[in-house]
């Protein structure tokens, strides 16, 4: 009954790892075959002009806002403030209850 249990374990996590490495195995920088609109010419020259704003801006970073609401730590702050207001009411909520039911265990 185990063999029976590891075997179909074993090919449920072959499916589930497949199917979440299948898009992987199929993605491409540039697809084949489609207009983006932008030659190599055209994405080079965008490049070059990059490289050249940040070397006249030294020291301003790379652009990501990881303090804003809309940056890494601010909205890891925000779902984390989320998140943790709805645990808080769920644990007042039950110490409520529980509160609720001894109260009433004591009446009896």
């Amino acid at each position: 009954m185990t063999q029976n249990k590891t075997i179909i374990s074993g090919t449920l996590l072959a499916i589930v790892m497949a199917s979440a490495l299948v898009p992987l195995a199929f993605a491409q920088t540039y697809p084949q075959g489609s207009n983006t609109g932008m030659t190599l010419e055209q994405d080079l020259k965008l490049a070059r002009e990059r490289i050249e704003e940040v070397k006249a801006h030294p020291g301003e970073g790379s652009g990501t806002p990881y303090l804003s609401a809309s940056g890494v730590v601010g909205a890891t702050i925000i779902s984390g403030a989320i998140f943790g207001g709805i645990f808080v009411a769920f644990v007042v909520r039950a110490k409520q209850i529980e509160k609720k039911r001894a109260q009433e265990n004591l009446l009896r």
